[in-house]
Parts: structure tokens; sequence; C-alpha cells
């Protein structure tokens, strides 16, 4: 079979899941796990065998046209580079991960079937976008996914924050995607096609018309696709939706769609400078701003949200910097390490009844309940941290060997202010991702007070998940050097300076915040002897009403005596710490900027239609009417009346006829 074939099957198998599982989900309940596994799986298989087959040569590529649309031809077609072939193999695991998962952390849900079918068609839609070679098929696939992501992400529809949630991220995607599609007409109307080589081969001949506007436009919709500032608050609170939806999102879909585009069209944004500037000057806020979120987030998935929002900075600021290699290096290391720690964080919190960190701090023995995710975790932490050997170490040097080499002049296509700005950026958020990731990692796993409540242990399904993925998230940065075919024949290899400035920034941000933990657990264990040891569930309780929601509890937490928490987030932040909980307000600023004149708007137009124009349709009907009420009170049903009224009637035209003859006459 063909490598083209087995590449059309990757996304087909997931789909025809999907619609296979919609189908059969109330009459045969038996096929709904085998159908959301076994596709998904066998596309995942078949993606790896692609990428083998493809080897980092020359691009497959391969089209039919659907239909003559009379100006820009539209047509099925395939790019299969280095880079399509790695993130389609991300998917298809992450995607076979999650789905394994969910049988057992949905095991008792009665949406399972669709919510499986959903998962199934997601899977599918980002393979659609990352194989497509015609940027309208890829659209496609673009949409579907935000379709899929409204109902994953509002799947406990019961709560208000699942609701709100979902309809927060789909309104925020939508608003970017409408630049992105007039983006998308504008480049392919200078390019006189829609597919992507010959896009590219406009772009290198120097035939786009408005590249700085072209580039904009799209990266409106990467922004709230990809979460970035100022559209990344949906992400956030999307964490309402199941842990396992949270995990498909940020390691493998959705967000990774927006930096992959980019990445694919790359050429399309170099070639305007004040293009890159806006992406690195978007990328840095990014990814300092969500560091600083991160640290006072109380919510473990809040956390790893911010976590993802930061990490998405890096691949965008790679890309500002040119290097689509190091960007796509991050997105496949970052996949497995994140899709690690959201599913891992749903053993937890399962375990321990809440999301809660700040609960969690007031359990003792919550790592040895779930060693497992216990021990995944670490390591996944660890990758999230930069610190080497693990694969985040590898992917983000790779980012800031490229700012590095932009900063120091050595691109003719990127300005040194973007490389700077990257390269700063990048070496602040390394201190501050190893500061809340060791700020998780100890509140979660090193908490003093009473026993963790026992569920037992967790079943196979969820926790086999999290080993497999613990293999990419520690080695895959040892795979740069075999790879470098795919990744344009570069190598990403770092250089002492970077290691130095990233390594350095990480290990003090990882040594402060353990020195601060030892600090206020110190405090907290004074307070206990001097007799201020309050419930945990009151302590739980004043922590909720000082941070956001939290989006899912699987079980009560215990009321028993605990100390105080201990957050050395706290400490870090100081007075920035209650902005920073609350995202720094951003969302209070779009609802003074946009919902509030939107609501005012629509009030006036209410207004204006009731009283208005409701009122001249009413004084429409109500002549008639009135006319009608006439005319009944005069059929009286008499005959001598109808005649009267005739005879009347004739004198009067007679008497009326004859005056306007007099008239006439004497005129």
């Amino acid at each position: 079979m063909s490598t083209t074939t087995l590449a059309v099957l990757v996304p087909l198998l997931p789909f025809l899941g999907a619609v296979a599982g919609l189908l059969l989900g109330r009459t045969a309940p038996g096929f709904v796990r085998p159908l959301a596994i076994l596709p998904t799986l066998a596309a995942a298989v078949l993606a790896v065998l692609v990428a083998v087959r493809q080897g980092g040569g020359k691009a497959i590529d391969t089209a039919t046209e659907l239909t003559p649309t009379g100006s820009v031809p539209i047509a099925l077609s395939l790019h299969l580079d280095g880079f399509a072939v790695l993130v389609a193999a991300l998917v298809g695991v992450v995607a076979t991960c999650v789905q394994l998962y969910s049988t057992a952390y949905l095991r008792e849900d009665p949406r399972y079937p669709s919510y499986a079918a959903l998962v199934s068609l997601f899977t599918s839609a980002m393979l659609l976008v990352v194989y497509s070679g015609d940027l309208m098929v890829l659209l496609v696939g673009w949409e579907i996914m935000g379709i899929c992501s409204y109902f994953l992400v509002g799947h406990y529809w019961e709560t208000e924050a699942a609701r709100s949630a979902s309809l927060k991220a789909f309104l925020v995607t939508k608003l970017g995607d409408v630049p992105f599609l007039i983006g998308l007409f504008a480049l392919a109307t200078d390019a006189g096609s829609f597919r992507i080589t010959k896009i590219l081969g406009t772009v290198a001949a120097g035939g786009l018309d408005h590249p700085t506007l072209i580039a904009l436009l799209l990266l409106a919709g990467v922004a709230g696709k990809s979460a970035q500032f100022p559209l990344h608050t949906w992400l956030p609170d999307a964490m309402a939706g199941p842990t396992p939806v949270s995990a498909l999102i940020h390691a493998a879909t959705m967000v990774a769609a927006g930096v992959y585009f980019i990445a694919r069209l790359l050429p399309v944004f170099t070639a305007s400078s004040a293009a890159l500037v806006v992406m690195a000057v978007m990328a840095a806020i990014t990814m300092v701003g969500s560091g600083l979120a991160a640290l006072a987030q109380d919510d473990i998935k809040r956390v790893l949200a911010y976590s993802t929002v930061g990490q998405l900075g890096y691949m965008i600021g790679a890309l500002a910097v040119g290097d689509r290699g190091a960007a796509v290096f991050h997105l496949l290391s970052h996949g497995a390490f994140k899709a690690l720690l959201f599913l891992g964080a749903g053993v937890i919190i399962h375990a321990a009844g809440t999301n809660s960190l700040a609960a969690m701090s007031r359990m003792d023995g919550l790592a040895q309940r779930v060693p497992d995710a216990f021990w995944t975790m670490t390591i996944a932490l660890l990758a999230l941290a930069a610190i080497p050997p693990f694969a985040g170490f590898f992917s983000k040097e790779a980012v800031l060997v490229a700012a590095e080499h932009a900063a120091g002049g050595h691109s003719d296509l990127v300005p040194g202010a973007a490389g700077w700005l990257v390269l700063v950026a990048g070496v602040l958020t390394a201190l501050l991702t190893a500061a809340y990731a060791t700020r998780l990692w100890l509140m979660a796993f090193r908490g003093r007070g009473a026993a963790a409540p026992d569920h037992g242990k967790e079943p196979l399904a969820m926790t086999g998940v999290l080993w497999l993925l613990a293999v990419p998230s520690t080695a895959f940065g040892l795979a740069a050097r075999p790879l470098a075919d795919w990744f344009d024949g570069r190598e990403l290899t770092p250089t002492v300076t970077t290691s130095v400035l990233g390594t350095g920034a990480a290990l003090i941000g990882v040594i402060l915040t353990w020195a601060l933990w030892q600090r206020a657990t110190a405090r907290a264990a004074a307070g206990i002897r001097n007799g201020g040891a309050v419930p945990a569930s009151v302590a739980a309780a004043e922590s909720a009403a000082e941070t956001p929601e939290v989006a899912e509890v699987t079980h009560e937490h215990p009321a028993v005596p605990a100390a105080p928490a201990a957050d050395p987030g706290r400490a870090l932040l100081g007075p920035l710490h209650r902005h920073a909980a609350d995202g720094f307000h951003l969302d209070a600023v779009y609802d003074r900027l946009f919902v509030r004149p939107v609501r005012a708007g629509a009030s006036l137009v209410r207004f204006l239609d009731r009283e208005v124009v409701d009122t001249y349709v009413r004084g429409a009907g109500t002549a008639p009417r009135l006319l009608g009420s006439l005319v009944r009170r005069a059929q009286t049903g008499n005959v001598q009346s109808y005649l009267s009224a005739l005879l009347a009637g004739a004198v009067v035209l007679v008497i009326a006829t004859a005056v306007i003859a007099n008239i006439n006459a004497g005129s």
C-alpha cells in the first residue's frame, strides 16, 4: 500500500469510528469502547508508519481537484513533510492514550458514547489539518475542532462553569477566526491558489502584494486557536471539561493547530519584519504573563492550563525568530509531557477528591496513595521545568538557541529586536516555569496534615497510560540528533550560553520555591502549635473564595483538622499574587470594553424594537381594525335598512352632482 493511501486512512479511520460510535451508542453500547479505541489506535500506528516511510526526506505531494470554482481552485491534497508526519504521529499516540484513559475515567458516565465519538472526530479534524496541502481543506478541520471543543468542554453541561467555559471558548476562538478567514482569502488571491506548495512558491518569488496585512490577519486566528495574548483567556476556563479532554486539547489538538499552521506557512510571516516583531511581542507577553498567573492558581488544572499557554508562547517565539524546527520540536516534546501531566492530574484529583492544591497540601501521604501518578508526574514536571536530561530541556534550549542566533544579527530575515525579546522572555519564563512546577509538586505530594483519603487502586487503563507517556517525556530530547532530517536538516543542539542561562534560571526557580515552601511550612506548623488548626473544609472554602472556581471535583473533601496551606507562590509574588490569580483582570477588561457595550447596544435595539417599531406595526393594524368594526356595525341583516342606505346614497350623489354642475356653469 502506498504512503499516500496510508496517509488518507490516518484521518479517515477516527472519522469512521466517530460516525459508527454515534450511530451505535444507544443501540449497541458494547461496541462503544472498541469503536473509540481501535480506529484511533490504528490511525496512530499508520501515522507512525507514514513517518517512517517519509523518513524526513523530500515532501510527498498529491492532489485531486474537488470542484472547479471558476477562480481559485480547491483541491483535496496531501503535503507530507517531516513536520507533518511527526505531528501526526504525536496526535495519534496522545489521542489513543486519551481514549484508553477515558474508558476508566468516565466508565460510569452515561454520556460516554457521545464523548468518545467527539474525541474521535476531534482527532480526525486535527489529523486533517496536519496532512492537508490545501488551505480550504485545512480550514474544514480547523473549524470542526472548534465545534468539538465546544461540546467536549461543556460535557458537564449541568454545571454553570462548564456551560460558560464552552461558550467562552467557542466565541473567543471564533473572534480570531474571522480575520483568519479574511487572511486566507487574501493570501489565496495573491497566490492564485489555496495549495500550500503554490503559495510558498509565490512567496519565494516575492509575489505577495500585502505580506504584512496577510500575516497579521492570519496571526489573529492563530492567537485565538493557540491561546496567545490577548485571546488566551478561554483556555484556563476550559478546564471545566473532563480531564482527558484537557489533555487532548493541550497536548496534541486545537492549541497545537495554530503553531503548526505558522510553521507550515512560515515564509509568509518572514516576508514581513513587522509581523515577526508583533509575533515576538505577543510571545514574550504570553510567556511571562502566563508564568506569573500559574504561580498564583490553586486549581491544579488551571496551573497546567497557564503552563500550556506559556509553552505555546515558547513555540510562537521560536517561529518569531524564524526557526520552525525548534518550534515543532518543542511542540512534540511538550505534547508528551503535558498529556502526562493532565492525565496524572486526573488520577490525583480522583484520589484527593478535589482540584485544590491548598486542600492537597493539607493531606499527608497522597504520593503513597497514587505512586504511579507521583513518579510519572515527577518526570513530567522535571521535563516541564527543563531540567536536563529530560525532554523539555532539549526542546526549550532549541528555542533559546534560535532566539540567541536572531539576537546576534545572524539572520537576514528576522529583526534583532525580535530575537532579544524572545531570548529575555524565554530565560525569565524558564525561572517562572521551574518555580510553579516545583510549587505544584510540593503542594500536591508533600502535604502535611490528616491522612489522604484512600479510594483504592486506580484502574490499569489510567496508570498504564501514564507510564507509556513517561518514556518520551524522559528520552525524546535524545532523539533531536537522529530526527534532524525531519527538522529541515538542522541539528537542535544546545549551546553553552543558552544552557547556562536556561538551566541556571530553572535551578534558581526550583531552589527559591523550595526554600519558601520550607519557610511557609514551618510557619504553618507554628500556627498549629499555637492553636491555629482549622477544619480542612473551612480552609478549602476560604481558599476557594480567593481563587477561581474549581472546575471538576469527583469527591467531597473530608472535613478533618489540618494545617493552614503553605503556598510559596504567595511569597514569590507578594502583592502581585491577587492580580495574577485573576489572570491580571483581563476578563474584566474585556467585560468593560466589549461585553457591556454590546449588552447596552442590545438593550437599545430591544427598546427601539418594542417601543418604536412595534408601535408603528400596532398602529398599522389598529386602523383597519377600527374600520372593520364600523363596517361590522352596518351589517344588520335588515333589507329595509340596506335599501334606505342605498336610496340615501343615491340622493347624496344626485345633490352633489347638481351642486358641482352649478359651480362649473357659474365659473
